[in-house]
């Protein structure tokens, strides 16, 4: 039997009608056995809330009231279930504890275990949504096979050990039944709770499909697929019927929200085709994300993604000298920080870092003995308030005009950056974050509404 992995975000779990459309469309495949889903709406946020620090006592009664507001009224359109306001309580009471907890230790595990909560509550009430439709149908503790290492807020998932522990708990309970169960959380050797960092449903989902074998995996969000840009910025977006792997990825890692950078890898590693569509409007189709695609053409999107930030570092070391970048990069590699683009002259070297996935609390990654490190053998500069554009296709490296048709669309903007040539799939271009929009609307026109 071909098994398909469903995972449903924030907004398609928001409130009671929410989750029976979703589960209307659990019910319509009967190949769909795992449903991976998210907090819902706004519960995420209040729980990084709590996590902040000096956060006074009366705010903090207030965000746990309005998580229990949340989850308690779908509980309530449920016809509060026993079983299920039980488990409700139980975590509930758990979020209270913790952020009183870190009210006076802000201890990262603590952290962890606290954003882990609102998924919990979601599961929970998700499966109680789908036996209420009459079907079989359990929450799973995602956590006793998620096995991750222990850096918190940011954990890396121990691939072959969820492939085994996944055979071991999790597969033997999908003949019999539909199994709900959490993204973005997994468990350390220690059983210490971790988070995969914001966003890490959608990589949890593709995770648990790679470790199951799973034909595909299914991103149910509140777009109907993926567009050839945000149709906020330019309204003559159009949605994209299928992309293959190697433009989804480049795709996700600059800026598409509708899909997490790090989903894209695990299906690429098995070949699992991805699906996106609106668990709104169902009907309405998405885009499938597959391995080969029929139609490749030189432009697919333009993406954007804000809140960048660009590093710049000056060393005479640099000039004609050797292992000036292996010592910078040993050094971001120490303090977990991944670069994105890269550009050098002889003594200056940029590299741009995304800030908006810092780590699942929303913690900064430029810390201040990273940036002492640094200092110690070069100048350090950083300047933020910046967006990444990107221009994402296929033969872009080798297709004559590329560059003609984008800079004549930059002209009037500055551009901080330019990468082009490392990847068939893109160009970049940093820019101000002021600037961001207006761009990619003129690149957007001019790549492919005329």
């Amino acid at each position: 039997m071909s098994l398909i992995i469903a995972k449903f975000g924030g907004t398609s779990v928001a409130d009671y009608a929410a989750m029976s459309r979703c589960a209307d469309i659990i019910l319509a495949n009967p190949n769909t056995r795992v449903v991976v889903v998210s907090a819902s709406s706004g519960v995420t946020n209040l729980l990084v809330e709590l996590t902040q620090e000096s956060i006074f006592e009366e705010r903090r009664i207030k965000l746990i009231k309005q998580i229990a507001h949340i989850q308690y009224q779908i509980l309530d359109d449920l016809g509060r279930p026993q079983e299920v306001a039980a488990r409700l309580d139980t975590v509930l009471s758990r979020i209270s504890v913790l952020s009183e907890a870190l009210s006076h230790n802000r201890n990262k595990a603590t952290m962890d275990e606290l954003l882990a909560q609102g998924e919990q509550c979601s599961s929970a009430l998700f499966a109680a949504v789908l036996r209420e439709k009459g079907e079989t149908a359990s929450a799973f503790d995602v956590r006793q096979v998620m096995r991750t290492d222990s850096h918190f807020g940011r954990a890396e998932p121990q691939i072959e050990l969820l492939a085994i522990l996944a055979s071991e708990h999790l597969a033997p309970l999908l003949p019999t039944q539909r199994i709900v169960t959490q993204g973005f959380i997994g468990a350390d050797e220690n059983g210490c709770t971790t988070t995969l960092g914001r966003g890490g449903s959608d990589y949890s989902a593709a995770l648990l499909a790679e470790a199951l074998r799973a034909t595909a995996v299914e991103i149910w969000t509140d777009v109907a697929g993926i567009y050839t840009t945000d149709p906020r910025l330019a309204p003559k977006a159009t949605p994209i019927p299928e992309i293959s792997f190697n433009e989804a990825a480049e795709m996700a890692t600059f800026g598409a929200k509708v899909l997490h950078p790090a989903t894209i890898l695990p299906a690429v590693r098995q070949k699992i085709q991805v699906f996106v569509g609106s668990s709104k409007e169902p009907e309405r189709g998405g885009t499938w994300i597959r391995h080969q695609v029929e139609d490749a053409p030189v432009y697919r999107a333009v993406t954007v993604r804000r809140d960048q930030t660009l590093l710049n570092l000056h060393s005479l070391q640099m000039l004609h000298a050797q292992g000036f970048l292996a010592e910078t990069f040993a050094t971001l590699a120490r303090h977990k920080i991944s670069v994105d683009l890269i550009t050098t002259s002889e003594v200056n070297v940029s590299l741009t870092l995304d800030k908006t996935g810092s780590d699942s609390a929303g913690n900064g990654l430029l810390s201040e003995a990273l940036l002492q490190e640094l200092s110690q053998h070069c100048r350090v500069r950083v300047e933020d308030n910046l967006a990444l554009v990107a221009i994402v296709g296929n033969r872009i490296a080798s297709t004559p005009g590329v560059c003609r048709r984008v800079f004549e669309v930059l002209e009037p903007h500055n551009v901080r950056m330019i990468c082009q040539g490392a990847s068939p799939h893109n160009l970049c271009v940093l820019v101000s974050e002021s600037e961001a929009a207006q761009v990619v609307s003129a690149l957007h026109a001019n790549l492919f509404e005329q």
